[in-house]
């Protein structure tokens, strides 16, 4: 069970295996684009890539999951970013009941953003659990945990992918052990839990009276959505990527120094972030250096 890019790497390790998939479940096609043409999720493309069964209920509730399940005779079902809840009676029909691949060292980001979050907040390890599911919002207790290290300057779409693919190897770990009999359940300490929520794209306007490490965080955290963004002669540039500078200005903060063809901004502690990649208003995705050749940013100038 799962619906976007994250998932793919599961399924296709699932289906690698030679374990006996008996369906897939994934969100419904949504429409895409002007156009609004419908458009399949990815996961139920690599499904169909398979010859797998494909299953897009738009509810499980109210008997309509365990009625599926009834006819699918699962051992066990997985779930990586499905996206809807389970309910109690999906949960407990599967004999081995449901395991979920999670993108956090649970208890920490329990929730729909975990990825984000860990970039956001500046950590320098993240991983995925593999949990037992109940009923509450990640609360299950551990089966397996895959550490990973979150790289200063490692987006959270950087992050997705590094992710996705130890989540597929932790899962099929994770389903080895369960057919030997060694798969421990360990309770999660809920009293260390951190809940986060959906990203808005409020989210993304910096704030330049925070840390220059505050607001390198935040603009790889938001990479690709939903983006930091800031004003500049009252037009909105989007910032794709930055780094952390040695530049400390006494300047105020959100000033633009021009240095050597780097452009670097000054933040609230007085040290500065340059800005590697970013997006005009109305333009494309481009280098520091040919948006300073192209518009021209004067030392001073301030960013808002």
């Amino acid at each position: 069970m799962g619906t976007p890019d994250f998932s793919v790497p599961c399924l296709r390790a699932l289906a690698e295996s030679g374990h006996e998939i008996v369906g897939v479940f994934c969100q419904p096609d949504k429409p895409i684009g002007r156009k609004q043409e419908l458009h399949a999720p990815p996961v139920k493309q690599e499904a169909l890539r398979h010859g797998f069964r494909v299953l897009q209920p738009v509810s499980l509730r109210n008997g309509q999951g365990v009625a599926l399940l009834r006819e699918l005779q699962p051992d066990l079902v997985i779930v990586t970013a499905y996206g809807k809840i389970l309910p109690p009676d999906f949960l407990a029909f599967p004999k081995y009941g449901c395991i979920n691949i999670h993108a956090s060292l649970l208890p920490k980001y329990r929730g729909a953003s975990p990825i984000h979050w860990a970039v956001m907040a500046g950590d320098t390890e993240t991983g995925v659990t593999v949990m037992q599911m109940d009923e509450g919002m990640d609360t299950g207790d551990i089966l397996l945990v895959k550490k990973l290290p979150i790289p200063l300057d490692a987006t959270t779409e950087e992050m997705f992918e590094r992710l996705s693919a130890l989540g597929a190897k932790a899962m099929l770990e994770a389903i080895d052990a369960l057919e030997h009999g060694t798969l421990t359940a360990t309770p999660q300490n809920h009293a260390e839990a951190t809940t986060v929520g959906l990203l808005t794209k409020e989210m993304g306007k910096i704030d330049w009276s925070a840390s220059a490490f505050e607001i390198h965080n935040r603009i790889r955290g938001l990479n690709s959505w939903p983006g930091a963004y800031c004003a500049l002669g009252g037009k909105r540039l989007k910032l794709h990527r930055s780094c952390l500078s040695d530049k400390v200005s006494g300047a105020a903060p959100g000033t633009a120094l021009v240095q050597n063809g780097k452009l670097l901004v000054v933040c609230g502690d007085g040290h500065c972030v340059e800005l590697l990649e970013v997006q005009p208003e109305g333009k494309k995705r481009m280098d520091a250096a040919s948006f300073l050749n192209g518009r021209g940013v004067e030392n001073g100038e301030v960013f808002a």
